[in-house]
């Protein structure tokens, strides 16, 4: 007897507990990612998200049915010879930054700036793990993976796809800068200078560079003459 009402109990705790992880899901979807003046949904495809994002995705699957101008045949058979066959993915790429641009843009909190994140890093998976090494997207779609992961405190992930992307591309800047600007957060001023000086050789009319560079320069001013 005391057997069947333990069983019974436990039975009727896994039951609370699905239920309670079943309320706990409803309200996150509920809560999470509202962003005022938005769609809740980025396919929706509000014309001011898809300006954001490079012109190649209005002619991308799903977006192509949904977005004015998106299906034109000769637009689809160019970018679709200058990407190969990971052109049928590149979508996912696209919901990737919108989802970016919705965290970093638009999200007025936190949490919802998490949650676009979190799920941004989704659709970059879907695309890298099916493109080729000479993808021509690739540096740019590990550069902002890393990035958003990075955002995320992911950090030895987000640092590792960054340090990745420069060894697949050695002369394309940005993962330059945005690893600069991690190893600047975390204090480490001589290998963010370093790795600036590195994109600056690549890149050197990069406004951004020289930004950073200088704003580097002007922190180590300041930390001279602060007092001790």
């Amino acid at each position: 007897m005391a057997i069947r009402k333990s069983q019974s109990n436990l039975r009727a705790w896994a039951v609370l507990s699905l239920m309670a992880g079943a309320a706990i899901a409803l309200w996150s979807s509920l809560c999470l990612a509202d962003i005022p003046g938005y769609p809740s949904s980025i396919e929706a495809y509000d014309s001011r998200e898809v300006a954001m994002l490079p012109r190649y995705c209005i002619y991308t699957q799903l977006f192509r049915e949904r977005v004015p101008g998106g299906n034109n045949p000769a637009e689809i058979k160019r970018w679709g010879a200058v990407m190969g066959d990971t052109f049928d993915a590149v979508h996912h790429y696209c919901w990737a930054l919108m989802k970016t641009n919705r965290a970093t843009v638009l999200a007025r909190s936190q949490q919802d700036r998490h949650h676009y994140l979190n799920d941004s890093i989704r659709d970059f998976d879907y695309v890298i793990e099916r493109a080729p090494t000479d993808f021509v997207l690739l540096p740019e779609m590990l550069t902002r993976r890393g990035e958003a992961l990075v955002k995320l405190g992911r950090t030895t992930q987000g640092v590792a796809d960054l340090q990745r992307e420069i060894e697949v591309k050695p002369d394309y800047w940005p993962p330059y800068g945005s690893l600069s600007d991690y190893y600047k957060s975390v204090g480490d001023s001589a290998k963010a200078r370093e790795l600036l000086e590195t994109a600056i050789s690549f890149a050197p009319e990069s406004k951004s560079l020289k930004r950073r560079l200088a704003e580097l320069g002007q922190a180590a001013t300041r930390e001279k003459v602060a007092p001790h």
